[in-house]
């Protein structure tokens, strides 16, 4: 029979309504200056900021709360360079030969391609991997066995929006980078058979000459869709 789970008190703290719509105001203003970045510095970042982002997508809501993720940080000067060096040769592929034409001029205006010089100059990469599954050892026979795991695709997202948003707070630029396939990260990093990559972030400060595409965001009214009265939400 499953264990069942212990309950205790919720730690919530009630806000005044003021106080919810100026945290709320601030956040959503300091998130609309978070962007995408491809220029980096190698200006060295404090490992307490990588440390708390990832402690903070660790408080990410998951399927049974079965946490199926990894997070796999990078500062190793060589592993970095061979990353780059298998990142770029998928990317180049995907460019000349697998992407469509759709595809390529969706990308244009961003203006991408292969080149990831970024992947070395970048103080921290974190590589985030998915659990497909989980493992747990018998006691009884030291066997590994397999635990199925609910929602982990859902759940790995949720965790790396927290990363992103805990990243941004902090003061870093990122960039959310999936190469495909991405199996090089799991041979080149060591992982076990069960973890699946799932994004590959550069971290840092952007460069003091970093530039980003001019594009913008949908409105609100484009992607908010109510359902009843407003006046009593």
């Amino acid at each position: 029979m499953a264990e069942v789970a212990r309950f205790i008190p919720l730690n919530f703290e009630r806000m005044t309504v003021e106080t919810q719509l100026n945290r709320s105001r601030a956040f959503l203003e300091h998130m609309r200056r978070r962007r995408t970045v491809r220029h980096f510095s190698t200006e060295p970042v404090p490992f307490e900021l990588i440390q708390n982002a990832i402690a903070t997508a660790g408080t990410a809501p998951s399927g049974a709360n079965q946490q199926p993720w990894a997070f796999v940080v990078v500062s190793d000067p060589e592993v970095k360079r061979r990353i780059r060096i298998a990142a770029e040769a998928e990317e180049k592929e995907s460019y000349q030969r697998r992407m469509s034409d759709e595809w390529l001029e969706a990308l244009a205006p961003l203006g991408t391609d292969w080149h990831k010089p970024h992947l070395e100059e970048v103080p921290y990469l974190i590589v985030v991997f998915r659990q497909s599954y989980g493992l747990k050892t018998n006691p009884a026979t030291g066997e590994q066995v397999r635990i199925k795991h609910y929602y982990s695709e859902e759940s790995v997202g949720i965790a790396v929006g927290f990363l992103l948003a805990s990243l941004h707070h902090a003061g870093l630029a990122t960039l959310t980078h999936t190469p495909s396939p991405m199996g090089f990260l799991r041979e080149i990093l060591g992982r076990p058979e069960n973890e699946r990559p799932f994004v590959l972030i550069p971290v840092g400060y952007p460069a003091a000459d970093a530039q980003v595409p001019d594009i913008q965001k949908k409105s609100l009214d484009e992607i908010m869709i109510i359902i009843g009265d407003e006046s009593h939400m």
